[in-house]
């Protein structure tokens, strides 16, 4: 019994020494300590032994168990230090990589556009003036010479929020509201955003930024109109711009024009980009109706001005050639990194 006890002991060791992994040293522990192991089966074979060497034989089979146990141990916890080793090998940062680059963000078409013509006005000696978006329609409308029934008052050309309150439809209103101040003379220009009923397409959007221009002081005439956009137009455009003026109406300026700038693909030539024209409309203005200064408190007999409006999204258009105004909105980053 004592040479199969010795057998089983170094057996069982040289097996423990020879597992490779925590699996391995489990089915050791099974088949040698386990309820069905070799040293279980061992001892209830005891019952062959004379009774008085039962004792002695017991407490050797537990001595063994014991060391076998005890180099088990020492085994799974070599185990468990080179698992730990190859886990924090496997998952170590080397901190001398480089880092991964941040996105860095891009101004917008739209911002690029406004900074530039604030910057032109600015330089003018024009101040930049803001106002709400929710507006009254005395100002969106009466104040700026717009009678009851017209075109522009209609629910489906403008957003209202009430028979008296309105999304407004222009940046004219900060005009009034600055004129109402009565604080002359009066250089200014206002950008901001606006609303009016439009289908989205390549060239509307419901909502989208206007920047309206207005000059009140003694003396001002047409010719100083036409002074001040040309000078802005070469200023945005380049020096070799030239622009045209073509009569048009507005109800709030008399007498009113559209103006066209050389187009500064071609010279003037005519291409795709103007249409074969060699022209291309940027804006609206006029010299200021006398109606539109009584209502703002303003004597007509005394003061004239003129005002002008242009869409900040067409100059962005025109300016980047850009074809579709969708793309503006649309916050894709491959077409805002280009900028």
């Amino acid at each position: 019994m004592k040479e199969k006890l010795q057998k089983i002991r170094e057996e069982a060791i040289a097996r423990i020494k020879a597992s490779g992994n925590p699996d391995a040293l489990n089915e050791v522990r099974v088949s040698v300590l386990g309820k069905k192991g070799e040293l279980t089966a061992l001892l209830k074979s005891m019952k062959e032994l004379a009774p008085e060497d039962r004792p002695a034989f017991g407490q050797l089979v537990n001595d063994t168990r014991a060391e076998i146990e005890k180099v088990m141990e020492e085994a799974k916890k070599n185990m468990d230090k080179l698992l730990l080793e190859a886990k924090l090998k496997s998952e170590v940062i080397d901190v001398t990589l480089p880092a991964k680059k941040a996105k860095i963000g891009h101004r917008h078409p739209n911002s690029i556009a406004l900074e530039e013509v604030e910057r032109i006005f600015i330089g003018m000696g024009y101040e930049v003036v803001e106002g709400p978006e929710v507006e009254y329609a005395d100002y969106n409308f009466t104040k700026l010479n717009i009678p009851e029934d017209h075109p522009a008052r209609d629910e489906q050309d403008t957003f209202f929020i009430n028979d008296s309150i309105l999304l407004r439809s222009q940046t004219s209103p900060v005009q009034a509201r600055e004129m109402e101040k009565g604080k002359l003379p009066i250089r200014m220009i206002a950008p901001g955003r606006v609303f009016r009923s439009d289908e989205v397409d390549a060239t509307h959007s419901p909502s989208f930024h206007q920047i309206e221009g207005l000059v009140i002081d003694k003396n001002v005439t047409f010719a100083d109109l036409k002074g001040t956009l040309q000078e802005f137009a070469k200023e945005l455009f380049g020096p070799e711009t030239k622009t045209k003026f073509r009569p048009h109406h507005f109800p709030f300026t008399e007498p009113s024009a559209e103006v066209d700038v050389s187009c500064f693909k071609c010279g003037g030539k005519g291409c795709r980009f103007c249409k074969g024209s060699g022209w291309i409309e940027i804006l609206g203005c006029g010299t200021v109706h006398p109606n539109v200064l009584r209502m703002c408190g303003i004597d007509p007999e005394e003061y004239t001005g003129f005002a002008f409006g242009v869409g900040l999204e067409r100059i962005a258009l025109l300016k980047y050639e850009i074809d579709d105004m969708r793309l503006l909105y649309e916050n894709d980053i491959r077409f805002l990194k280009q900028f």
